[in-house]
């Protein structure tokens, strides 16, 4: 089996016994985890939600659950993966000094219940105010202290430089690439929602000089950042009001953003690389999907290497049968699907209803519907009677019992997808690091035939400012989960107690 290096997640993980590793060691007992895929159950009965309070205490629950999905990837006949993928080293010690200081310092914020709740109100402030004192793009003293603080920890960089300096990093320390954004984004409050139904949706050349033009240069430029067998993810509401208008009530794109979007998709298909469309507000994602397949149609021709990939969130109840449209649709059309899959980043502003249950219904969704890409096999979670196409996943996730499923399939032989696994940049880590090392570890021994694991970290570019509505959603998901933010704060002090031990031996 070959596997080409083909990438919010916020899902909580149990505390590790080990603490350089994160929740449910990946590393560690690989035997069981192979064993457990004999089984195949779909999660808890859906629970009842009444009243106000207690839809908020579901809304949370669903990232802040320290429960286990009951979800196992099925695979018949699967056998104990090869022991040879054993870390010979702390997965944590690729890392520089300087990132694990910085993700302890912000991994320690993020799960204090006394510090994190000012620092939410504080981001939540810088990232919609529209006085220039709070603005990091036109105050220096606010932007050299976010820059040296969460935006190094999050963010790519604001030029193209600074770009490719953190790209060539992330690769010397074993990454196989990165998923790179441009910041440019909208979230729509209701107020916003109601002036962009108002408009008359015309594409006048001021929603082309001030809107589109931006948003299309800025995605062309991430494209030549990114270097073949990376992976761009853009978003459609950057382009602005006129598509907002479009995607809500699922209006083809207009001339000269339809021309936009078409240059943007040829030359990410002639440099290799590959673009990952964001799933985005309920409201819009009808038409987000329309544009995906329109486009995946036209350029996913190639059954090795789709260009373009959609993305599906798991914690929404109505995603297999999405999913399953699609792939019926693949296979009818004749191309492939390339599918990023990840449990949703939009809880804050998406109507509850839409969302499963519990945390347990969730997992059991993201890890059938991984189980299914991965293998090409319908099953519980995914339910179909006709050929499968050829698919190709990005499993992008912070759970780390999901990692570990999709590797059991991986090393048992039975993935038919390629995988390539993705982390947000400066979250984590301790997941990252451990694929980065069995990866490395895989290489390293010659009579291994473990199967590579494409690891990848998401990040964006672009001016502070920019990227400071990215940063409240990272800020966010942080609260959400908060016992894995715990288990990422004991990895790295785990790892700094490890480096300094180190040095007094040395000594």
């Amino acid at each position: 089996m070959r596997y080409s290096p083909s990438r919010g997640l916020a899902m909580p993980i149990r505390r590790a016994s080990i603490l350089l590793s994160s929740t449910d060691s990946l590393s560690s007992s690989r035997a069981l985890v192979a064993a457990a895929m004999v089984g195949h159950s779909h999660g808890a009965v859906a629970t009842s939600i009444k009243g106000p309070r207690a839809v908020v205490t579901q809304r949370r629950g669903i990232h802040s659950s320290d429960r286990k999905s009951s979800t196992i990837a099925e695979l018949p006949g699967a056998v104990p993966p090869p022991a040879n993928l054993e870390s010979s080293r702390a997965p944590l010690s690729v890392l520089p000094l300087s990132m694990i200081l910085r993700s302890l310092a912000t991994t320690v914020v993020s799960s204090s219940p006394l510090l994190l709740p000012p620092s939410l109100r504080i981001i939540n402030l810088l990232a919609h105010s529209t006085n220039p004192i709070l603005n990091p793009d036109k105050n220096p003293l606010l932007r050299y202290f976010l820059k040296k603080s969460f935006y190094a920890q999050f963010c790519a960089g604001e030029s193209p430089a600074e770009v490719q300096a953190t790209i060539n990093r992330l690769k010397n320390i074993g990454f196989t690439g990165v998923i790179l954004g441009y910041a440019r984004e909208v979230v729509l409050t209701e107020k916003q929602v109601e002036e962009v139904e108002s408009a008359a949706g015309q594409e006048t050349q001021k929603v082309i000089d001030n809107e589109i033009v931006p948003w299309t240069e800025g995605t062309l430029e991430t494209i030549r950042l990114a270097q073949p067998g990376d992976f761009v993810a853009l978003k459609f509401t950057g382009a602005g009001s006129l598509a907002l208008h479009q995607l809500k009530n699922r209006l083809p794109a207009s001339p000269y953003l339809g021309k936009s979007i078409e240059s943007i998709c040829q030359l990410a298909h002639e440099q290799g690389v590959r673009l990952l469309f964001d799933a985005e507000q309920d409201m819009l994602q009808d038409g987000i999907d329309d544009w995906t397949m329109e486009f995946a149609k036209k350029y996913n021709t190639s059954t090795e290497s789709p260009t373009i990939y959609g993305t599906y969130q798991a914690y929404k109840k109505i995603i297999p049968q999405v999913l399953k449209r699609h792939l019926v649709q693949a296979q009818e059309g004749g191309f492939s699907l390339g599918v990023k899959l990840v449990r949703g980043a939009y809880l804050g502003s998406d109507p509850r209803e839409c969302f499963h249950d519990t945390k347990a219904d969730t997992d059991a969704c993201y890890d059938g519907i991984a189980a299914s890409v991965l293998t090409r096999q319908w099953n519980g979670t995914l339910e179909g009677d006709t050929e499968y196409p050829a698919a190709h996943l990005v499993l992008a996730t912070h759970n780390a019992e999901s990692v570990q499923k999709a590797r059991a399939i991986c090393d048992a032989g039975g993935a038919k997808s390629d995988i390539a696994f993705a982390q947000l940049q400066g979250m984590a880590d301790e997941i990252s690091c451990e694929l980065v090392e069995a990866s490395h570890s895989a290489r390293n021994d010659s009579s291994s035939t473990a199967p590579k694991l494409p690891t990848y970290k998401y990040l964006v570019w672009g001016t502070t400012g920019e990227c400071m509505k990215y940063l409240l959603r990272r800020a966010q998901e942080n609260k959400d989960a908060v016992q894995r933010t715990k288990s990422g704060r004991d990895a790295m002090w785990a790892e700094v107690v490890r480096r300094f031990k180190n040095t007094l031996r040395l000594a």
